[in-house]
């Protein structure tokens, strides 16, 4: 088995012939979505984040290898390369112990030690590191060169101590100790700087006079201090442990022995370590950290992302959406449950116009002619005005019941200023497009929220000081994923949401969408195959994540792919039901008396795959977001002054971070549950106790009027239990 397999393996926690399996199919252009749902024989049912960990190693891998074979070809070319060295280069794991090693023979720009060396010094710092008893200044006088511009003996010395210092420098084993005593002990310093007085919030006022050790200092903790660092509101410095790294690189060049040269050398090498070690060290650490922390904050990012995707979506409802706001009024749109816009409407609850009866006569008014009974209110300005105003005005509804969501609206703006929504509603005005996409958000949060850029769905944090090409390739991935795992329906979804499912590219979303728009719908999944740019590959990474509703083929309906028919349809005929009976409780009950290997090998089909089909069979045309509970429905309003310490309230998790959770509850500011308080165990971090999207209990810990802060706990205070 190839090293390349057995070092992923290592690093990521995965058997080796799991990790040999899965980059052979990836290698065969099979989709991550596709050999996670579909090849779980193979993989041993590894999931999507695992395969994709697996394929970000291999990646780093082959440009791992790709840059030895750079360096030991440059190395060769000067004629310098040895068999010990060569060994050492093909034996490194990381790419920074590739440039280490390199460091020595890169071409350099003309440093002190290449002065000394056109003086012709070199000689004379080969002689002083070889450890002399002779005298230093009776060898030093003869490089004494007026021609050559060394004056003296303290000249020569000194041109021979710059050449000394760069050798050691260039020492891959002293760069290795020094990165080492400093990533593990250095403190990074923190003081006020310049522009101090530019932070009249006091945003950086902690972190005035800060200091803490590198290996404690939290992520997002890094990412304040870099931006205050850019801003030069705030100045960082590291403290190493010199006193750890010197004595070790004396040593190394002494070995220990007496010699003439003992004063020098230790110069040398003190040169070496303050002027270019600890300098390029520090540099790799503050990189290092700001790295650390860039995947923490994209990790956090893209898992409040899936969270928020995941929502349960609003079935078979019509939904009033309200885009709130002051001076130009809230914008109305009444969407029906397949997301077609039925009516437009503009009213004016809030100041400064707050024209409330007219605006009630309105609302109850498409309340009544369209049967509505879901209202989504977006969380942007006006919205609490707006909330009220609403809860206000559903009480006189008596008929039925009605009730309203605080929808997340962020990124709605950007979807409605942008070329894709002036070509979806090229009628209307921004704010009601905006209304319309807060309501379809309710009804189905992931086809909606996919029109939207990842980044602008607000769910992040400091997502603007992270790599943007890996937040975008994260988030992507995130999508991509939860698309996949939902599945689509072909004859309904839009190309923004198709171009995500595995395999199709978003030109054959495009020719998807117009073929389905020629043929009226598609009645099977064998139809794909007449759309133009989806060949046989692609229909073979695609077809399992598309649903065809009401088709003259009931399995489509499910994930079970097209390559598995043939087995299903002989599980069908063993459990003695057919296709019409799928979902039904006769079939549930006979397939759950089935051997489940006893038939795999019957069928002559893996276990996991024939489980797939099982559960497929048991709960066609399933909505995995349907196991998620539904968004809080509300009929009254809550006022930031009702709140009391102790009081218990059910809110929805908007956001989660390093430090905690924030909450809507239902007032103007949501709350932060932090990390010390969601539960009465020990949290390692908040995803493993909350996601975005979450309906959670919590209880008023602390209210702050003044700073309108509000503090909350998901541990109850009369058992001190856990309630989530």
């Amino acid at each position: 088995m190839s090293d390349v397999f057995l070092h992923i393996a290592k690093e990521t926690g995965i058997g080796a012939r799991q990790v040999e399996r899965v980059i052979r199919l990836l290698e065969k252009d099979n989709t991550i979505p596709f050999v996670a749902r579909y090849r779980k024989e193979m993989t041993g049912g590894l999931d999507e984040v695992q395969i994709g960990a697996i394929n970000d190693a291999y990646t780093y891998s082959c440009q791992l290898g790709k840059r030895k074979d750079e360096v030991l070809k440059r190395i060769d070319e000067q004629g310098k390369l040895d068999e010990s060295l060569k060994k050492k280069i093909q034996n490194a794991e990381k790419l920074q112990d590739v440039e280490d090693l390199y460091l020595p023979f890169r071409q350099k720009r003309r440093t002190r030690a290449a002065v000394a060396r056109e003086k012709g010094l070199e000689p004379l710092a080969d002689w002083l590191m070889k450890l002399p008893v002779a005298s230093v200044s009776g060898e030093a006088a003869q490089y004494i060169s007026a021609e050559k511009g060394v004056g003296s003996v303290e000249d020569a010395i000194q041109g021979a101590q710059d050449i000394i210092a760069e050798r050691v420098a260039d020492i891959a084993e002293l760069r290795a100790l020094a990165r080492r005593e400093t990533f593990g002990k250095a403190v990074l310093q923190v003081k006020a700087g310049k522009n101090k007085s530019l932070d009249e919030k006091k945003i950086y006022e902690m972190y005035y006079d800060y200091q803490e050790p590198v290996k404690r200092i939290a992520p997002h903790r890094i990412l304040a201090l870099n931006r205050g660092e850019k801003e030069e509101i705030l100045k960082i410095s590291v403290t190493s442990p010199d006193e750890k790294i010197l004595p070790a690189i004396k040593q190394f060049l002494s070995r220990g022995r007496r010699t003439s040269a003992l004063e020098i050398l230790n110069a040398g090498a003190e040169d070496a370590y303050k002027r270019l070690i600890a300098p390029a060290i520090e540099r790799e650490l503050r990189q290092a950290l700001t790295e650390k922390a860039e995947k923490q904050a994209i990790h956090i990012f893209s898992e409040n992302l899936r969270g928020l995707l995941l929502q349960p979506p609003m079935k078979a409802k019509t939904v009033l959406g309200v885009d709130p706001a002051y001076r130009t009024g809230c914008k109305l749109a009444v969407v029906d449950p397949t997301g077609r816009v039925l009516e437009i409407g503009l009213i004016f609850p809030t100041p400064p116009k707050s024209d409330i009866a007219a605006a009630r006569k309105t609302v109850l008014s498409l309340i009544n002619k369209y049967d509505i009974d879901m209202i989504a209110i977006g969380n942007g300005t006006a919205s609490r005005e707006t909330e009220a105003f609403i809860s206000d005005t559903i009480k006189e509804v008596t008929e039925r019941a009605v009730f309203y969501v605080i929808v997340n609206e962020a990124g709605a703006s950007v979807y409605s200023a942008s070329a894709l929504a002036r070509e979806e509603f090229p009628d209307f005005h921004v704010e009601e497009r905006s209304a319309v996409s807060i309501a379809r958000r309710l009804q189905d949060p992931l086809a909606e929220l996919v029109k939207v850029d990842p980044k602008s769905v607000g769910v992040g944090e400091y997502q603007h000081d992270v790599s943007q090409r890996e937040l975008e390739a994260s988030l992507g991935f995130v999508v991509e994923t939860v698309v996949n795992r939902v599945g689509v329906n072909a004859n309904t979804a839009s190309p923004e949401l198709l171009q995500y499912v595995a395999g199709l590219s978003k030109t054959a979303a495009r020719n998807l969408v117009a073929e389905r728009n020629k043929r009226g719908k598609f009645e099977n999944r064998k139809q794909l195959k007449d759309v133009p740019r989806l060949g046989p590959r692609a229909f073979e990474q695609c077809a399992g994540f598309l649903r065809i509703e009401g088709g003259s083929e009931p399995l489509d309906n499910t994930p079970i792919h097209p390559e598995s028919y043939s087995v299903t349809k002989k599980l069908l005929l063993k459990a003695g039901c057919g296709e019409s009976d799928l979902g039904t409780d006769t079939l549930k009950k006979k397939l759950g008396l089935l051997d489940i290997s006893g038939t795999a090998a019957e069928l002559s089909v893996g276990e996991p795959t024939l489980f797939d089909i099982v559960e497929a069979l048991n709960r066609p045309g399933r909505d995995p977001r349907d196991d998620v509970k539904k968004p809080l429905l509300k009929k009254d309003v809550l006022k930031f002054e009702d709140l009391r310490e102790g009081m218990k309230l059910e809110g929805t998790v908007r956001n989660v971070v390093d430090f905690g959770a924030f909450v809507d509850i239902g007032v103007k500011q949501d709350g932060l549950v932090h990390i010390s308080r969601l539960s009465g165990h020990f949290v390692r971090h908040p995803l493993d106790v909350v996601r975005v999207g979450q309906i959670v209990t919590v209880w008023v810990d602390h209210v702050d009027q003044d700073k309108g802060r509000i503090s909350l706990t998901m541990i109850d205070p009369v058992n001190q239990a856990k309630t989530v």
